[in-house]
């Protein structure tokens, strides 16, 4: 099986006042943030030329997003071939949340780690996702 986990896809943030923290991230840090949150770009380390993208979201305290967590924060990671991924997951009997969902941006799946975060698997496809980066703000 190749490599599980290549990096880091996203942070995710509950909020009492989404926009509020959102500016106020904005101001301080400098975080630009669009509809899908704030979005930092880079290069793959073994091809330059390639995009990959991190996102930095902030969702309300009542999403229903991160269910069955009860935490403040999901972590997504960027993974290598997702299906297979999955499977073994499973076989190893970690808890998998709902069915995976493909985008033309990437696959999707979630996993419930023993703390009980919800962690977001993302198989991405960067050259899609590029094609939609007008609805985020980039940062970098």
């Amino acid at each position: 099986m190749k490599k599980r986990v290549k990096g880091i896809g996203g942070v995710f943030l509950k909020a009492k006042d989404p926009k509020a923290t959102r500016d106020w991230y904005k101001e301080h840090l400098g975080i630009e943030s669009g509809k899908y949150g704030g979005t930092f770009e880079w290069r793959h380390a073994d091809n330059a030329s390639k995009k990959g993208y991190t996102t930095w979201s902030m969702f309300d305290e009542n999403t229903e997003y991160t269910n069955p967590s009860k935490k403040d924060a999901m972590i997504n990671y960027r993974v290598e071939n997702l299906e297979e991924l999955l499977k073994v997951l499973e076989e190893e009997g970690v808890e998998i949340v709902g069915e995976m969902e493909v985008f033309e941006y990437g696959k999707f799946g979630w996993i419930m780690d023993p703390n009980g975060y919800k962690i977001e698997l993302w198989e991405p496809n960067d050259e899609e996702y590029d094609k939609i980066k007008g609805e985020t703000n980039l940062s970098s």
